[in-house]
């Protein structure tokens, strides 16, 4: 046996200084993991966005550009429903990731945490509505300056071919952009930036700021307009704590957008 003695170190004798050592561990492993869950999500839609709009304002005006969503992603109609689907699915991975996270704090139920279960079916049915019919208003708004500015891409909502799947696929992709919006961007976002110190409004800003980023590639006016989204839903979570009612609004918005050019947007010339 080793005759040399062991010679405690400076936080196991100082309770205080272990407790800053395990602080600033935490803080850092917290930021390490927003960007990595970012970075595997809307952070990572958001730097596509900026490149793709400079790539866009270096072509041509960006009012004389079309932006397509929900594109067809193979010309057989069934590898294309396939193709959907698995997008729709891995999509929301992480969400299912951040959920992971956040089940092993302590307190456990992220579900709860977030306000995104059915506990309150009402009253989230409520907001959601009239949130959706507050933002639907908004962003019609907003695009038709956009458009009169020549900051905004013409939007085509909806860019699929015609099967008896089309409108079932672009009701779950509404609801995928919902989900993975309002959980990562709002709920997730909120919980972990609070957790590092950040105050009420830096938090609503900073969500809003990203939520508008990963819209870019449609023209500033998009950009604009979900900045405004980001700080009303950032608002109303931080007074409820729910982010089901966001979900529920931005599925709404999706499915009127996506459905309602599917099937009647050639008929009244929307997106011109």
């Amino acid at each position: 046996m080793s005759s040399r003695s062991v010679q405690p170190n400076e936080s196991d004798q100082n309770p205080e200084v272990a407790s800053t050592q395990w602080d600033f561990g935490s803080r850092k492993a917290l930021k390490i993991e927003l960007l990595i869950v970012l970075g595997l999500s809307l952070g990572r839609s958001g730097v596509y966005a900026i490149v793709n709009l400079i790539d866009k304002m270096t072509r041509a005006p960006l009012g004389s550009q079309t932006t397509s969503l929900n594109n067809t992603l193979n010309q057989r109609e069934y590898f294309d429903l396939t193709y959907q689907l698995l997008d729709i699915f891995f999509t929301l991975v992480p969400v299912m990731l951040v959920l992971y996270l956040l089940w092993r704090l302590p307190g456990g139920d992220p579900f709860a945490r977030l306000g995104f279960n059915l506990k309150k079916p009402l009253a989230d049915l409520g907001w959601g509505a009239g949130l959706f019919l507050a933002m639907g208003l908004g962003t019609l708004g907003v695009y038709a300056v956009g458009r009169a500015l020549g900051i905004t891409t013409v939007i085509v909502p909806a860019a699929l071919d015609e099967y008896w799947w089309t409108i079932p696929v672009l009701i779950f992709s509404a609801i995928r952009h919902g989900i993975l919006e309002e959980v990562i961007v709002v709920g997730y976002l909120f919980e972990r930036l609070a957790r590092l110190g950040w105050g009420k409004w830096q938090i609503i800003v900073a969500s809003a700021v990203l939520r508008g980023s990963y819209h870019l590639y449609q023209g500033f006016g998009p950009f604009i307009g979900n900045v405004a989204m980001g700080v009303v839903f950032g608002y109303v979570y931080s007074k409820r704590g729910r982010v089901m009612p966001l979900v529920i609004a931005h599925a709404f918005l999706d499915i009127a957008g996506f459905v309602g050019y599917a099937l009647l947007g050639s008929a009244i010339g929307l997106g011109t």
